[in-house]
């Protein structure tokens, strides 16, 4: 009986959910479980597998034809050649992420501006500490440049907007966009980046953008600017950006994502006052899986219906 494989916990997998696959596929066997040995018996059965934890044991599927993996990044496509060159469909979860993830760049952009790292440093040691004017500073009027404005980029955009900020967009195809006073593409970046006073790397991280912030770009931003990656690790030359701070360069620079993950102790980043560290937790929300749901069964309509898919990856560029 051809399987549909999905690796969640079985509590996360409502019975109103699975009354829904059922419907859709009900000659297909919904396997759901996070226990490898519950699917090794059925490898041989499975035609559609969801959730990240599938990902080491799709090569051991021979009947797979649709892979929906639970998040948005494919940058683990690099160093799977089986995957980026099989005929296996691979769908993503672009689309989870938007709000809580935009509210991850401006919860970290008005602690810079509002100096909360050091208030809550202050508290910590019982210090009545003050501020001058100059020492905190106001998003109205600001110039943020998001580099790749997808579905997060966009509800970024739309919340610069609402704080009276003006917003540079880069994607690698630029259209206008409502909201965007500029799109460009990624050409033009040595252009734009010495007119931004925020910029938000949103990318993926591929072999195009590997260090795609490196030594040069990071010299062209402002000196009083703000950096926040909450894409991927490696977009950043993480060495290039630890001699700018050094330097003095830089407000306030939030990760949440490195080239190394978890980051190791001996990390030069733990000692930068001005750098905000948050372990890669943007995209959690208690709404997650309630979105990644709501793509995969409107795939799975669309799969037994013999529609083209959304979110499809282009596993050659690996987004």
């Amino acid at each position: 009986m051809p399987t549909i494989a999905i690796g969640l916990e079985k509590a996360i997998v409502s019975s109103d959910i699975l009354k829904q696959i059922e419907t859709l596929c009900p000659d297909y066997r919904i396997l759901v479980s996070r226990d490898r040995a519950d699917f090794e018996k059925h490898f041989e059965d499975i035609e559609i597998a969801a959730a990240n934890m599938l990902r080491p044991m799709l090569h051991e599927m021979p009947k797979l034809r649709w892979f929906q993996q639970w998040g948005a990044g494919a940058d683990w496509l690099q160093t799977d050649q089986n995957m980026r060159e099989n005929d296996v469909i691979l769908t993503n979860a672009s689309g989870v992420h938007p709000v809580q993830i935009s509210e991850h760049v401006f919860a970290m952009l008005l602690a810079f501006a509002r100096q909360l790292p050091k208030s809550l440093k202050a508290q910590s040691e019982h210090e009545w500490i003050k501020f001058s004017h100059d020492e905190v500073f106001e998003l109205a009027d600001k110039t943020m440049l998001i580099m790749g404005v997808g579905a997060i980029g966009e509800r970024i955009v739309n919340l610069a907007n609402a704080f009276g900020m003006q917003v540079i967009g880069m994607k690698r195809h630029p259209e206008k966009m409502e909201g965007v006073t500029k799109m460009v593409g990624p050409e033009a970046l040595h252009e734009v980046l010495p007119e931004a006073d925020v910029v938000v790397l949103t990318i993926p991280y591929t072999q195009e953008t590997k260090n795609f912030i490196g030594k040069k770009e990071l010299e062209l931003m402002k000196d009083s600017a703000c950096l926040i990656n909450i894409g991927r690790g490696g977009t950043i030359d993480e060495a290039a950006l630890l001699a700018a701070l050094n330097q003095g360069k830089f407000r306030g620079v939030g990760l949440d994502v490195f080239e190394e993950e978890p980051l190791p102790e001996s990390s030069a980043f733990w000692e930068q006052e001005r750098v905000m560290i948050t372990p890669h937790y943007s995209g959690l929300s208690p709404r997650y899986h309630e979105r990644a749901f709501e793509i995969f069964l409107e795939n799975l309509r669309r799969y037994s219906a013999g529609e083209a898919l959304i979110n499809v990856v282009d596993k050659q560029l690996g987004y």
